[in-house]
Parts: structure tokens; C-alpha cells; sequence
């Protein structure tokens, strides 16, 4: 039986949410098919502070093993460097997490905070990631790191992540295999497409037929702050609930699965000069995009043009 920790930083708990939406099967049944034991949740477990303890003294010796670790949220190492911000039995949280990950077969992050170091990155925790922070390989455990099967961190990037993805790594580790990483060290099978790729309102992109307001059926990038044509994500591929996405529903997409997530202006926002953004979507050259947005918008269809304002 493979044994998993989940130990949880500086989080909100909307990955710990994600992983009780699991679907098809539920986490019950996937730990049972898995052949997986949750050694400690959080907010999951119902053992004693005293049962908590011998466990972390337990693996932290080595003589309880280890197969998967898990870590939710962004790990503090303010003040100054200490780790004191976020303290487990009066030490820094942070000699935990690295404690647990040297003993770990395999290191999971799961979500952005704990990834890329999320909203812990806006202010004065010294937040990192495990193996990054935002863009920068390195983090907590350092861009050496690699986990007892020598394998680097598997980042799970999201705000939270998706169930689905969560689901697959850990059947794909179940079944004795590791997943094929991108340079952010996200599995390539979720995090390389754009959201933008699988979105419905795709075609309103291409002919720049906008929105200026909520409530439309328009592209929502060019205006409304919608990072979906820069975003690596399968939120519309792979359905929240198995019904929706933000960029479905009226919503911009947020950016929340890249690692400069959150970005530092508003959401529903997109910086321009004289309503060209200064962010292109991924792969045009701004002087390809100034010649073909003009044109694709004279060329706009009827249908597109004239489409009830309404979701």
C-alpha cells in the first residue's frame, strides 16, 4: 500500500475543496483502486494532536515510508529569511516541508501557492514555492531538488487545482509511472494548451469583436482583463463540475495556473496604449497582431457583430 501525506502552508483550502469534488470516481474510491492510504489531512483526519506528532516524528526518521507527499499552499520563509511567520511545534514550517520532501518518493505541489508561491508572493511572508518562485526555478527546495525515486517537484498549478488533474497524477503515480513534465514542471498533459483554445467565445477573438461590459457574448481579452490567450490550462477542456468554465459563464479567466499568478492590476482589467494590450496572446509578434486585428475586425461576420448582449 503507497502512503500520502497532505501537509498544508499558507493556504486557503481550495485544493483541499478540489479534492473532495472528485468525480468518477470520488476520492474514497480512488484511494481504495490506488491502493493509497492517507496517512494525515488536515481537515480530513481524526486522530489525536498526539497520534499527529508520532506520525511527522515517524517519517521524518524514516522508519514509516513515505510514497507521496503533498503540500498545499505557499511556504512562509519571512521573517528575514527565519521561516517564523508559519511555525509547527515552535519551528519554521518551511524545515518540515523539507524534512518531509527528502523522505518523500514523490513530491507533489498542489495548487499555485504552492507551486509558484501564488498570493503569498504579494506580501511580506517571503512566500515561495517548493521548487519555484513565480518564474524562477529554485523555491524552497532548490532547482537541485529531486525526491527519493529522483524526480523533481510535480507542480499542480490552479486557484485550486482541478480535481480531474489531481485524479490522473495520482493514478498515473499509482500505477508506478511519473508524468512527462513541461520547463514549469506541469504535466504536459493538462498544462499545454491555452484556455483560450477551447473557448466558446474563440471566434469573437479572432474578428476583435469585444466587450466593454459583463454580459456579452464578445471576446472579453481586450478589454475585460480575460488571460485566456495566455494561460496554460485545461479549464476548457476538462469542465468544473463537468458543466462550466469562467470564460463560459461571462468571466474572464484569471491567469490563476500561470506562475506569475496573481498579476499585479486588477482582474477585470487589460493594461493597453491606445487599446492595443501590452500582453499579446502567446505566439504574435505586435507587429503581426497590428496588421491583421485591424482587417479581421472589418471583416467581422454579421452574425458576430450583431449578437444579443446577453450571456
Amino acid at each position: 500500500m503507497r502512503t500520502l501525506y497532505w501537509l498544508q502552508c499558507g493556504a486557503c483550502g481550495g485544493d483541499t475543496m478540489s479534492l473532495l469534488a472528485m468525480e468518477t470516481p470520488d476520492m474514497v474510491e480512488l484511494f481504495e483502486a490506488q491502493n493509497l492510504r492517507m496517512l494525515w489531512h488536515p481537515s480530513l483526519s481524526g486522530g489525536t494532536v498526539q497520534e499527529h506528532d508520532k506520525i511527522i516524528a515517524d517519517l521524518r526518521s524514516g522508519r514509516r515510508p513515505l510514497d507521496i507527499l503533498l503540500v498545499e499552499g505557499f511556504v512562509a520563509t519571512g521573517p528575514d529569511g527565519t521561516g517564523m511567520f508559519h511555525t509547527y511545534r515552535g519551528e519554521p514550517k518551511s524545515k518540515l516541508v523539507k524534512d518531509l520532501a527528502q523522505q518523500a518518493a514523490v513530491v507533489i505541489a498542489v495548487g499555485t501557492c504552492a507551486s509558484f508561491g501564488g498570493i503569498g508572493n504579494s506580501g511580506e511572508t517571503e512566500a515561495c514555492g517548493l521548487q519555484f518562485t513565480q518564474e524562477k526555478c529554485g523555491g524552497l527546495l532548490g532547482k537541485n531538488f529531486r525526491s527519493r525515486r529522483d524526480r523533481p517537484v510535480i507542480n499542480l498549478p490552479g486557484c485550486p487545482v482541478h480535481p480531474a488533474i489531481l485524479k490522473d497524477v495520482l493514478c498515473i503515480i499509482g500505477d508506478g509511472e511519473m508524468p512527462v513534465l513541461n520547463e514549469n514542471q506541469c504535466p504536459k498533459d493538462w498544462y499545454s494548451m491555452l484556455v483560450h483554445q477551447g473557448c466558446t467565445r474563440n471566434e469573437y477573438h479572432e474578428y476583435r469583436v469585444e466587450e466593454e461590459d459583463f454580459g456579452g457574448r464578445g471576446c472579453m481579452f481586450f478589454h475585460l482583463g480575460c488571460r485566456g490567450p495566455l494561460t496554460y490550462a485545461p479549464c476548457n477542456k476538462v469542465l468544473w463540475n463537468q458543466r462550466n468554465s469562467k470564460t463560459n459563464a461571462g468571466v474572464p479567466c484569471f491567469g490563476c495556473t500561470q506562475p506569475d499568478f496573481p498579476k499585479n492590476h486588477a482582474f477585470f482589467h487589460t493594461p493597453n496604449i491606445v487599446n492595443v494590450p501590452l500582453e499579446l496572446p502567446n505566439g504574435v509578434s505586435r507587429a503581426h497582431y497590428l496588421a491583421y486585428k485591424g482587417m479581421a475586425a472589418a471583416a467581422a461576420p454579421e452574425r458576430l457583430t450583431k449578437r444579443k448582449n446577453r450571456v
